[in-house]
């Protein structure tokens, strides 16, 4: 197999080698043709923020911009392990190749919906709900999208509750052209067809954007197929230079079918079966925002966004361990009822961001401040029983057993100050501060027929963050290093027991920290760009539970209590490094640009503390015995993340190889390394993965792309599941290709 991978990185740095070769010159006679001169870009990504944009500072803050038309990509079925290959330390979650939802994570923390992450569009939220339950069922699709912008865990004070850091997919616009159409159509693997339209354009004062994308395929695995629509809308108008207001709104929708996880035996005989195909997911989505930018001085800019999100989360489907046969039941002679579970989400927000600018003694400062107001409602409709059949139907008999409503209101101030102690050094204090009110009421199930209410819960808490960020520039370099305090909020399931007889701690507290980077970044000489830094994370008051004795006696037995248990610490090192072969040996105007890159992450992420309980034997002879985590790994963070990668370009034609390192992760806290029965916990294997990417730009506005992922056919798998979207192993996709023409005129 070794063998085979560099027999497939030779022939293809062979190919692109010799396309990169042109004639020499020719002579007839006395006249010389000589070769035409031309002068080729560098497609240098990811790229890094000014210390100022939109009413932000990111002076001493670890960032990445990804401009999407630097790099090459399967983007029709948003390919996160290939948009994030030049960004260190990214962890990749793989469901289902659908691309719906992107899974990232970062450092070591959990990549689910990318839940530890301030996910935006445009720079305004999108997920569910960004305390009580910040999970991102929608992204958008990567081809309408111009750029994603990184910052990591400094980026507490001024984007709010995240560990991660902020997100932010920045969508296309047409600034000049009065009227602009752009297409791209995509045919693949499994049946896949994407077909990405879009009008754009500026009419004196007026602008306006639009696209519509939809996507479907069969799936590389059995019962995967789904269908995928994006809708977007976007009027802008300038009154002046300076003061500009925009309307956006965005809809989408889908069905996805869920192939559920597979036991290790299933997984090692053949990773694209699946024993489930009456599982089904849909999210229907719809986010709008408008916008106001304005100046109010010369030295103060402004930007107010108000924004809302109306959205659900709808599965269906028999979700038992892969071990568990979805059977015909003999007495009835039909299949189990699948449950039903539904949330349905609304909220609202307000943002302001101001940027003050002054002088102390010759040189400029930058004062970013701002507030924010937040308000979300997420009802929660569970366990509803289901119709027998296989297709995608929400009608359940009778009513939810579980039916709650779940409250949040947010109050937000924040203040950053960039002080300029010379022009080559900075200082960045800053501040914010954060008033939560988190609340439940509703029924939480049905015991003997009869209603059980869940006691009203509400936790109200006022938060004060702190952070730190210098910055020292070296010509085009600079040294960069920031501490900033951050948290996570008490989630919904957190005030959620997950039994009738369960109990939540009424001290509960929310998670807290922080991240700390010290690095250094640049570019030399325009071939050589870098940035190399340490990060450290800190993350108390992790929450789980622990058994416990009813009314503190063993022969009343147990019940499990849910509270703040202990500690977790990542730490390690984050690289990148493109080298420009070419524009080094100045011969890029002959051969293009040949880059070669690395993104280089060691990721040691371990509890400190995390206290832990056993029960062995039955009341009233039942005994608990205590333990701790301290020295165990982190669940579902790899030891290392590497990306290598080579790419040619020039005006015309771009090409990209890259070979993607991940290390084994456990899956679970014990760090249990023996598979389950079930699939459900042990080790997961380390995978190395190639992919290819190529794009031939013709008659100026068009296009063709293709490409192949898992170029050698690796079986390999980025998770394990205990619930949703099926327990088990879930499989990362096989060989797949695509190819795709566009243009835009």
């Amino acid at each position: 197999m070794k063998m085979n991978r560099l027999l497939v990185i030779f022939t293809c740095l062979l190919g692109i080698a010799s396309f990169a070769q042109e004639n020499e010159n020719t002579t007839n006679d006395s006249v010389t043709y000589l070769k035409p001169i031309t002068i080729y870009s560098s497609k240098n990504t990811p790229e890094r923020m000014p210390e100022v944009k939109n009413n932000v500072l990111f002076s001493g803050k670890k960032n990445e911009v990804i401009k999407l038309s630097n790099i090459t990509g399967n983007f029709a079925t948003n390919s996160a392990r290939e948009l994030f290959s030049r960004v260190p330390g990214v962890t990749v979650w793989e469901n289902e190749g659908s691309g719906i939802q992107i899974n990232v994570g970062v450092r070591g923390l959990s990549p689910n919906r990318s839940w530890e992450l301030n996910t935006r569009q445009n720079g305004y939220d999108i997920s569910s709900d960004v305390f009580g339950y910040p999970e991102a069922y929608y992204n958008p699709p990567l081809d309408a999208v111009e750029s994603v912008e990184l910052i990591r865990g400094g980026a507490s004070l001024q984007y709010g509750p995240q560990f991660g850091g902020m997100l932010n997919y920045v969508l296309k616009r047409e600034k000049e052209k009065t009227f602009s159409f752009e297409t791209q159509n995509t045919v693949g693997s499994y049946n896949l067809m994407s077909s990405y339209n879009a009008i754009g354009g500026k009419i004196n004062k007026f602008s306006y954007y639009a696209y519509n994308h939809s996507r479907s395929a069969d799936g590389w695995r059995e019962n995967n197929e789904y269908k995928v629509r994006n809708s977007h809308v976007f009027l802008q108008y300038e009154f002046t230079e300076n003061t500009k207001i925009s309307v956006e709104y965005t809809n989408m929708n889908y069905q996805l079918q869920q192939p559920g996880g597979l036991t290790d035996e299933q997984f090692n005989s053949n990773a694209r079966q699946s024993s489930r195909e009456r599982n089904w997911f849909g999210a229907p989505w719809n986010v709008f925002a408008l916008n106001f930018d304005t100046k109010l001085a010369t030295n103060l800019t402004s930007n107010t966004k108000v924004f809302g999100l109306v959205g659900e989360r709808n599965s269906i489907g028999f979700t038992a361990t892969p071990n568990i046969e979805d059977a015909v039941n003999p007495l009835t002679n039909s299949l189990e009822n699948r449950a039903v579970d539904r949330d349905f989400y609304k909220n609202f927000g307000i943002e302001n961001r101001n940027v003050f600018t002054y002088n102390l003694g010759k040189t400029k400062n930058n004062l970013a401040f701002g507030t924010r107001l937040y308000r979300a409602n997420t009802q929660r409709q569970q366990q509803g029983v289901g119709t027998t059949g296989s297709d995608f139907d929400l009608s359940i008999e009778g009513n939810y057993p579980r039916d709650l409503n779940y409250y949040t209101n947010n109050i937000t101030f924040f203040a950053e100050n960039q002080f300029k102690v010379s022009d080559f050094f900075s200082i960045t204090p800053g501040v914010r501060y954060e008033h939560i009110n988190s609340t439940a009421e509703g029924q939480f199930g049905v015991s003997a027929n009869n209603p059980v209410d869940l006691s009203n819960r509400e936790i109200t808490r006022n938060i004060a963050l702190f952070g730190l960020g210098l910055e020292y520039k070296i010509n085009s370099t600079n040294i960069y290093a920031n501490i900033s305090q951050a948290y996570r909020p008490v989630l919904f399931s957190d005030l959620t027991p997950p039994a009738v007889t369960d109990v939540i701690d009424p001290n509960l507290k929310d998670a807290d920290g922080f991240n700390a980077d010290l690095g250094y970044r640049g570019n030399v000489k325009n071939y050589f760009n870098f940035d190399f830094s340490l990060f450290y994370l800190s993350y108390n008051n992790r929450i789980g539970g622990t058994r416990q004795f009813i009314n503190n006696d063993p022969t009343q037995g147990t019940f499990l209590f849910r509270t703040n248990l202990g500690e977790t610490v990542n730490k390690g090192i984050e690289s990148f490094f493109n080298f420009n072969v070419t524009r080094f040996l100045e011969i890029e105007n002959n051969y293009g640009n040949l880059d070669l890159f690395a993104t280089l992450s060691f990721i040691d992420s371990r509890y400190t503390d995390f206290k832990t309980t056993s029960v062995s034997g039955t009341a009233p002879n039942a005994t608990v015995t205590e333990g701790n985590l301290s020295g165990n790994r982190v669940e579902n963070a790899p030891r290392y993340i590497h990306n290598f990668g080579v790419t040619w370009s020039n005006n015309q034609f771009s090409s990209t190889l890259q070979y993607k390192m991940s290390g084994r992760i456990f899956t679970d806290a014990n760090n249990t390394v023996a598979p389950s029965a079930n699939g459900v916990t042990g080790l997961l294997d380390g995978y190395n993965l190639l992919d290819l990417s190529t794009e031939y730009k013709f008659l100026k506005n068009y296009n063709i792309r293709a490409g192949i992922n898992n170029l050698t056919n690796e079986t390999y798998a980025t998770r394990r599941a205990t619930g949703y979207p099926g327990p088990g192993i879930l499989p990362g996709e096989g060989r797949t290709f695509f190819v795709s023409i566009g243009a835009k005129l």
